[in-house]
């Protein structure tokens, strides 16, 4: 495996054990956050969506069920042959590195669950930003879901452990550079593996640079999957609607 810092996220989110680790994710909470946000946002059915870090299409499935037009990218091979399981007419995917655009607009852009801030440089984050402006359509939607930064280091767990199918997780979390990081040591049939997951500690001061940089507008900003309004010391999310 590489030991390349850069490439954290192909060495981690290709490995088996990604999935493994967050399998218990809450997929009903993130079903009902979006049937609101696309009420809330007023998206027609049959328009096009695409889903930006897409992993393995669980929630491009979903959006395609209920009567979108979707297409999810993903930088993992293994993710998107995987999703690819489940193309139709109406559900595309493709391995795509998000820092570069499609030649192709959507109505609404989503980036959910943390899925920004992987690349160390910023350039290379505002290069994001940049592409998601670039594939919007004059009158569409974006959506980046980001953790709130000040209230992840208020209550960050340090240190845990967990089992999960007889593999034993150790995870390290600590704030170093301005990046959140999370040491993974994993324990698996007598065999030990190591990852890192590295995400950039930006504040919504840092996003608006972002997005003034890329001429693109906060609309709204939510602290949670209620759509509570947002406060840096206690919403749990930083939810940003950019048209």
């Amino acid at each position: 495996m590489t030991n390349k810092k850069s490439e954290w996220y192909l060495n981690w989110f290709n490995s088996p054990f990604y999935h493994q680790l967050y399998k218990e994710r809450d997929y009903s909470e993130a079903t009902y956050f979006m049937n609101n946000l696309i009420n809330h946002l007023k998206i027609n059915k049959n328009s096009s969506i695409l889903d930006l870090a897409c992993g393995r299409g669980r929630y491009s499935v979903y959006l395609n069920k209920i009567g979108y037009r979707v297409t999810g990218i993903d930088i993992s091979k293994d993710n998107i042959i995987k999703a690819r399981k489940n193309e139709s007419d109406n559900l595309k995917y493709m391995i795509h590195d998000m820092r570069y655009p499609l030649n192709q607009k959507f109505d609404l852009i989503l980036n959910l669950f943390t899925s920004f801030g992987y690349y160390e440089k910023d350039d290379d984050n505002i290069s994001v930003v940049n592409s998601i402006k670039s594939n919007l359509n004059s009158k569409g939607h974006a959506v980046i879901d980001f953790f709130n930064i000040d209230y992840v280091i208020d209550n960050l767990i340090k240190y845990e452990e967990k089992t999960v199918d007889q593999t034993k997780f150790v995870i390290h979390r600590y704030l170093e550079n301005n990046l959140l990081i999370k040491d993974i040591t994993i324990d698996s049939n007598n065999k030990q593996y190591k990852f890192q997951e590295k995400v950039k500690a930006y504040r919504v001061e840092d996003f608006l640079t972002m997005f003034e940089n890329c001429n693109i507008e906060l609309k709204e900003k939510f602290g949670d999957y209620h759509f509570n309004s947002f406060n840096k010391d206690s919403s749990p999310r930083l939810i940003m609607v950019l048209k």
